[in-house]
């Protein structure tokens, strides 16, 4: 039992240490200048590469999936609209083709 109680505490305590490690260099982040500029585009570069990779080593299936989610990124420029529409097709597409 002390084995169990060790390691939740462990475990406790890592993860306050990340989330307060994460808010302390959070903080010292730039607000504006170049660097902001790059960190507020992170995220989208990072969706783009992931789904880059993926279409590459996908078949018509996936490409179908992306050039549905493209089109719904171009007329409603919404990103989980975008997500919610390249998930439900390439579920579609994989389970009736």
């Amino acid at each position: 039992m002390t084995e169990t109680w060790t390691l939740i505490l462990g475990l406790a305590a890592a993860t306050f240490a990340v989330r307060l490690s994460g808010y302390l260099l959070g903080r010292r982040l730039p607000d504006h200048g170049p660097w902001a500029r790059g960190l507020q585009a992170l995220p989208g570069c990072l969706i783009l590469s992931l789904v880059t990779y993926l279409l590459m080593q996908g078949g018509p299936q996936e490409w179908a999936a992306g050039t549905a989610a493209l089109i719904v990124a171009l007329i409603t420029r919404s990103l989980p609209l975008t997500m919610g529409t390249g998930i439900a097709a390439i579920c579609l597409f994989r389970a009736f083709f």
